[in-house]
């Protein structure tokens, strides 16, 4: 067939026609979808754009201080020079780690750490260097930048408590947020070259008032990352501070009384329930914590028997010994017993075929002079007479088994325990032989310094005392569940034992005017013969616990405290010296300071120094490297504590019979 002129012009007019609609079309979309990226998607590829050349930088916040109820600081802020790591934007490890180890003459021991640092860290996490760096290694790495990529140097703020190992475990410290955290938050703060964040102790705990809110700076910069021009600033916010109840002085001054010992106290304001002092020694440097601990310092301490590394006073956990008896004669006078009656000591007790030993033959003792002497074989009596439930009820009363709203973790609140708590965690009956022990503060019975501590200051002021830590949370309390005569006659006789023929009588106040009333213990830690368990031969961490609690003035009652000092064999020697000086300082700082200062002497200089010299001495003993500190130093130390408070717990399993008592 064939095809006409017309017939062939008709269908390629039609074909131009679908071609050209097609071409419309696609023109069309390809405008609308140009007009969507342009005006409806604006902001979007606009702020893409910007990310590829603005870069933007955040400022770690300054922290808020942590003050003393003077306002004097306890933890505060001073510029830092400080030089991080990339680990992104390193191009040769090895060369750089060489370079940074010559410009800032780093030790082998500060290289081997950074090295693991960086096989932890993530491509995003900064890996420290050196902190707290002087002028002239900081310079020295500025200016070498250019030849050392994923360097990053850096000028802020650091964290710095000054009474270092006297606050550490009230206080905690600071670290860099580890990976597990900043996965956890994906907060980008975390990561930022300088930030820190609480760790440990109040400054954990308090994170959210004392962060604040960071600064940021946006630069532009070229696609190979050099920086063209600076756009714009907005400064950090910094934290609130925080204001404590606590006596700067006074903290300072416990920490240097307790000396070489292991051990902690606790002091309370008797009209407001405010810790003027809480202290743990020996303790770790938070500032060392803080900046970066080594290897050496970290294998020292998770090293030492005296574990440095709990709180003992909140996590310490020990048998009151005669410190509890307090609670005994409460719980007695409340069932009835008469004061004046008389209860012959013999040097013991006998339960069937079974002996219970006292400190002495004291012969006729009345409650005064039971309490005063510390007589057993009174408490026994008079214990099995009114019985645990009783016993327990007014331990209770004390404040003895509980657990306090502090802005601390891991607080430990112990046992007071009864047939009730035996029938559930033994499973087996309550026997006259436990009442015997509980009524002289052993057996089961589990307490910490601090809760010590509250039942001083509750015997001494009469009222329900709750410990404060927080200065505007610190306030009066009601009066205590017990008639007042009652605390009268405990109070009299805790007059005696250091006023008078009491076993506390080297601990007076050193003024006419001013006396303190108290209370000794002493703690089995195991069962050994009564003659060789005070003895000098016995090693050291099978040695009683020596506990004092103490209140004054007696007259009108205004500071309670307590002192346990670990293995320190009795409560007269060791631990009532520390509170009588304690209380000295209260009352008249510049004598107190005369006896320290004479004591230090002995010791060899004050916490600072003694630590610093066993530090230098641990590093030249090691031969070879020690293993490095964990990633979770807080929480590494944590468990540490764990492990020993459960040890000392585990000590309180004492034996009912007894050839003897150690010296209290």
């Amino acid at each position: 067939m064939r095809i006409t002129e017309a017939a062939q012009s008709y269908s390629f007019s039609r074909r131009a026609l679908v071609l050209g609609g097609l071409q419309a079309g696609v023109g069309m979309i390809l405008a609308a979808r140009m007009t969507w990226l342009a005006v409806f998607e604006n902001d979007k590829y606009r702020l893409l754009a910007d990310s590829n050349r603005i870069n933007l930088t955040l400022t770690p916040p300054r922290r808020g201080w942590i003050l003393d109820r003077h306002n004097k600081p306890l933890a505060l802020n001073r510029t830092s020079f400080r030089v991080d790591l990339i680990p992104d934007r390193i191009e040769d490890k090895e060369a750089v780690v060489q370079q940074l180890k010559e410009v800032l003459k780093l030790t082998p021991e500060e290289v081997a750490k950074i090295e693991i640092d960086l096989k932890r860290a993530a491509g995003f996490q900064p890996v420290q260097v050196a902190e707290n760096l002087d002028w002239e290694r900081y310079a020295a790495v500025s200016v070498r930048l250019p030849e050392m990529p994923g360097v990053q140097p850096t000028q802020g703020y650091a964290r710095y408590y000054p009474l270092a190992a006297g606050v550490a475990h009230l206080l905690g410290y600071v670290g860099a947020a580890s990976a597990e955290e900043y996965r956890k938050l994906k907060d980008p703060l975390l990561i930022t070259p300088g930030f820190k964040m609480g760790k440990d102790g109040l400054e954990k705990v308090e994170e959210d008032v004392l962060r604040g809110t960071p600064g940021a700076k946006r630069v532009e910069v070229t696609a190979r990352g050099r920086l063209v021009n600076e756009l714009a600033t907005r400064p950090d916010q910094p934290g609130k501070n925080v204001k404590l109840t606590i006596d700067a002085g006074l903290q300072e001054y416990a920490a240097r009384r307790l000396g070489p010992e292991s051990g902690s106290t606790a002091l309370i304001d008797l009209h407001t329930g405010g810790l003027l002092a809480l202290v743990s020694m020996p303790a770790y440097d938070p500032n060392s914590f803080s900046d970066g601990i080594s290897r050496s310092e970290w294998a020292m301490l998770s090293g030492d028997e005296r574990i440095p590394l709990m709180n003992k006073a909140l996590q310490g956990l020990y048998p009151p010994g005669s410190t509890f008896k307090p609670a005994t004669a409460l719980a007695a006078l409340g069932g009835g017993l008469d004061p004046n009656k008389v209860v012959y000591c013999s040097g013991g007790y006998t339960l069937g075929n079974r002996r219970f030993g006292c400190l002495g033959r004291h012969g006729p003792m009345t409650l005064h002079t039971a309490i005063a002497r510390s007589c057993n074989t009174y408490f026994y009596t008079v214990g099995r007479e009114v019985g645990p439930d009783a016993i327990a009820i007014a331990a209770r009363k004390l404040g003895l088994g509980a657990e306090y709203k502090l802005p601390l973790p891991s607080q430990r609140y112990g046992t007071v325990p009864d047939p009730a708590w035996m029938m559930r965690r033994r499973k087996t009956q309550w026997s006259v032989a436990n009442t015997l022990n509980m009524s002289i503060g052993q057996g089961d019975l589990l307490v910490s310094p601090l809760q010590l501590a509250i039942l001083a200051a509750r015997v001494g002021s009469g009222k329900a005392l709750v410990p404060q830590l927080l200065a505007d949370q610190a306030k009066g309390a009601e009066a205590l569940d017990f008639p007042e005569e009652h605390l009268a006659m405990v109070r009299s006789g805790m007059d005696e034992v250091v006023n008078g023929h009491g076993t506390a009588g080297r601990s007076k106040l050193p003024f006419p005017d001013i006396r303190m009333g108290g209370k000794t213990g002493t703690a089995q830690v195991r069962r050994i013969a009564g003659g060789a368990r005070g003895g000098m031969n016995v090693p050291w961490k099978y040695r009683d616990h020596g506990l004092f609690v103490c209140f004054a003035p007696v007259e009108n009652p205004r500071y309670a405290a307590a002192v346990v000092i670990e293995h320190g064999m009795s409560g007269s020697g060791a631990a009532a010296p520390v509170a009588r000086d304690m209380m000295t300082y209260l009352f008249d700082q510049t004598q107190a300071m005369t006896k320290l200062t004479e004591l230090e002497t002995g010791w060899g200089g004050d916490y600072k120094m003694r630590m610093a010299k066993q530090s230098e001495e641990f590093r030249a003993s090691q031969a070879a490297p020690p293993p490095p500190p964990p990633e979770d130093t807080a929480g590494a130390a944590e468990a540490t504590a764990a492990a020993a408070s459960n040890e000392t717990a585990q000590s309180a399993d004492t034996a009912a019979t007894r050839s003897g008592e150690a010296p209290e």
